[in-house]
């Protein structure tokens, strides 16, 4: 029988997970997994040698060696074949964030689901990628059993996705998100209900009756911007589970 893939211990969720030549067909896919990236990251980018990489990623170095090669093989056939890079799976597991804010989160019970809002002044915060406080609701038999402002670690659609893993998320309720935050959340096992607006307590029993008000097709480009008068990224359906 053969053995278990280890998981590749992995820094962070990158905030970038597509790649395709611009201006031109593409001809195909390629998936690079996380720890496949991770890989690129650690060797190319910190200038680590691979017996580093393999402290870090908690793997032999043998491993470090084949998982790189294969990461390079997809660059190489993206960028001669103008095929477009998608960044997405593989056995990892993230590397625990060191926050004193989430070391004050209350254990998550075995029945618990535990929601986030991004949150500023008892409101939804309407721009993901921006968030510096979220409000975490830990639910039971569909009633609210604790609630707590917890500060973020910082700003990044994928160091915000790992957060909320690292925090044992189940669900998050936010106004504007782009696409890569939402590919982060998906890959994070985070459950998305984007656009909406208004008050976060109101919304979180909103979501817990059913009648949640948000946008499936939710997206944000105002990257860098605030949310000023006349721009929404907000939508009309109710959710019901």
């Amino acid at each position: 029988m053969a053995r278990p893939i280890r998981c590749r211990r992995i820094c962070s969720l990158p905030d970038y997970w597509t790649f395709a030549p611009e201006g031109e067909e593409v001809h195909g896919d390629v998936i690079m997994t996380l720890d496949e990236l991770e890989t690129i990251r650690i060797l190319d980018c910190e200038l680590k040698t691979q017996e580093e990489c393999s402290i870090l990623m908690n793997v032999a170095r043998t491993t470090v060696t084949a998982v790189y090669e294969s990461a390079r093989r997809k660059i190489a056939d993206c960028i001669l074949h103008g095929k477009r890079l998608v960044i997405s799976g593989g056995k990892w597991i993230l590397n625990e964030i060191s926050s004193e804010n989430l070391r004050n989160l209350k254990d998550k019970g075995e029945k618990t689901m535990r929601i986030a809002v991004t949150y500023e002044n008892e409101n939804i915060f309407q721009h993901f990628g921006h968030t510096e406080n979220f409000k975490i609701y830990d639910v039971e038999d569909g009633k609210i059993i604790n609630s707590a402002v917890i500060g973020t670690n910082g700003q990044g659609h994928g160091a915000l996705a790992g957060f909320l893993k690292n925090a044992s998320v189940d669900v998050l309720i936010c106004g504007g998100i782009g696409g890569g935050a939402q590919m982060a959340l998906a890959e994070a096992g985070v459950k998305l209900f984007g656009g909406v607006t208004g008050k976060a307590d109101d919304a979180v029993n909103a979501y817990l009756s059913g009648n949640l008000n948000y946008n499936p097709d939710v997206k944000c480009n105002h990257h860098g911007e605030s949310h000023g008068e006349g721009h929404s990224c907000g939508g009309g359906h109710k959710c019901h589970g």
